[in-house]
């Protein structure tokens, strides 16, 4: 088939998605196109190059980065930083209840002044924040759960159909080839881990709101919603296929059978049990990793018995981390001198320079933030855990998705730098951590808003269900005049 003609049929498939999928029982705000926008660019590639004016290969882009992605995020958070004022009551309960969040980047803030490079660093902090601001624009929305459904959605139908087109029909876009020189498909992303990260964390939302809508038999314009997001959770799953990326393959198994298991009510009733399936799922794949079984997981990974040079990723850094405590400062680490210790370690590796990740969140925090900053990350972990099994006892459903995503997201870090700003995999992992404080503290349930019911009644809307409650003053009153019309 033309290109041309591929890409009309896949805009008019992707305009087709977003009418099937419109439901108008639902309002969120316009705000919410801020954090799609960003998942958008975050989840592909730098806006600069969509734009054709991305770095040479020449620049230093490590150092010096692009002026107009720098000018993209600053106008992303600057709105955010507005829409978030004005919501100043549910932005303040959020902050408070995610303590252990605010610590860590006031660690990193702190950080900054012992790199080797301040500026870079600070810069590189203030477009972390930004993972920040866009999930507390999503989470304090006035229906924050419809809100996290159309994310989903917005964001899938742009990825995932355009993925498929670029790696079918535009291989220069689409396709590539690993250091090594195997190919690989990318689809909107520059790397098959990549693409492999953004799907199955969208395929796994998808699958959230496909499961829903079984469910529910009485959702608003049930039939064509859930072809819309079928259709969406279709290309998910062909996507992981062609990304040939292991771990995010497993995740999302992992992830989905996570999100079904835990709202039986055998587990939903007990968060004790969540508390357990999920501890050991982790330790599971950690102790493996540490203790000898890591040839095993590799091989059931299709990695083979290094992890794909993973190991010896591992060994090298470690051997090059100068101050275990404190680190090289935030995301500075990839900058410093240090790194040449790393090159050296791996001369003979294939393309040695080429790396900027650790390949494992968990050791790329150690280098740039030291055991201070693996210390606060696991409190953050440790405290979102114990959030989210208390929001079981609220919303089942939503609670089952945040523990997927908990679980999924500690367990993708194993192999992965799955803490780093600007990832999918940090905003899906804030956004589950907000989200699970939000939902145990009440916050999704909180003051309900007046909206017009049946016969111009008063009603009331309930966030988590979408679902019109009449008011129970208006029932009385309402009863009382019959009484005393039958009187």
């Amino acid at each position: 088939m033309n290109p041309s003609i591929a890409s009309l049929i896949c805009a008019c498939g992707i305009a087709g998605l977003f009418y099937l999928n419109r439901d108008d029982s639902v309002r969120t705000s316009k705000a919410l196109w801020l954090p799609v926008v960003y998942l958008w660019i975050i989840g592909s590639r730098p806006f600069s190059f969509w734009l054709g004016v991305a770095p040479s290969n020449g620049a230093n882009v490590q150092l010096d980065g692009s002026p107009v992605d720098a000018l993209f995020f600053g106008f992303l958070l600057a709105a955010a930083v507005v829409v978030l004022v004005r919501r100043g009551k549910r932005t303040r309960i959020l902050l408070t209840a995610n303590w252990p969040i605010l610590l860590y980047f006031s660690y990193c803030l702190v950080s900054v002044a012992w790199s080797y490079h301040p500026d870079v660093a600070f810069k590189r902090w203030i477009k972390a924040i930004g993972d920040l601001a866009m999930v507390l624009i999503i989470v304090t929305d006035g229906q924050p759960v419809a809100a996290l459904r159309r994310l989903f959605s917005r964001v899938g139908f742009i990825l995932l159909p355009t993925s498929v087109l670029f790696i079918k029909y535009y291989g220069y876009l689409g396709r590539g080839y690993t250091p090594d020189g195997a190919p690989m498909n990318t689809g909107v992303t520059d790397n098959k881990n990549s693409l492999g990260l953004i799907v199955y964390l969208i395929s796994l939302g998808v699958l959230w709101n496909v499961r829903a809508l079984l469910i529910d038999k009485e959702a608003p314009n049930r039939t064509r919603r859930l072809t819309a997001q079928g259709s969406l959770l279709a290309f998910g799953i062909a996507l992981l296929q062609m990304s040939h990326s292991a771990t995010s393959f497993a995740c999302f198994v992992l992830g989905g059978g996570l999100m079904l298991l835990t709202t039986r009510r055998a587990m939903r009733n007990r968060p004790g049990r969540v508390y357990a399936l999920c501890l050991a799922i982790v330790l599971a794949g950690g102790l493996s990793m540490l203790f000898g079984g890591g040839s095993l997981v590799s091989s059931a990974l299709g990695r083979g018995e290094g992890l794909s040079g993973r190991t010896e990723i591992w060994t090298a850094v470690l051997g090059a981390v100068d101050n275990p405590l404190i680190g090289t400062g935030f995301e500075s680490f990839w900058i410093s001198p240090n790194v040449q210790k790393v090159w050296r370690s791996l001369e003979g590796w294939w393309d040695p320079q080429g790396l900027n990740e650790a390949h494992n969140g968990y050791i790329e925090v150690y280098l740039n933030l030291g055991w201070i900053g693996v210390s606060l990350i696991v409190l953050i972990l440790i405290s979102s855990f114990r959030c989210a099994g208390n929001a079981f006892r609220r919303d089942p459903e939503f609670a089952g998705l945040i523990v997927a995503y908990l679980a999924t997201g500690t367990f993708y870090s194993l192999t992965e730098a799955g803490f780093r700003s600007l990832s999918p995999s940090w905003f899906s992992l804030v956004l589950a951590i907000v989200s699970a404080s939000g939902l145990a503290a009440g916050l999704f349930s909180g003051e309900p808003r007046d909206v017009l019911g049946a016969r111009g009644g008063m009603a009331v809307i309930t966030p988590s269900g979408n679902k019109l409650i009449p008011k129970k003053a208006t029932v009385y009153a309402t009863l009382r005049g019959l009484t005393q019309h039958l009187s």
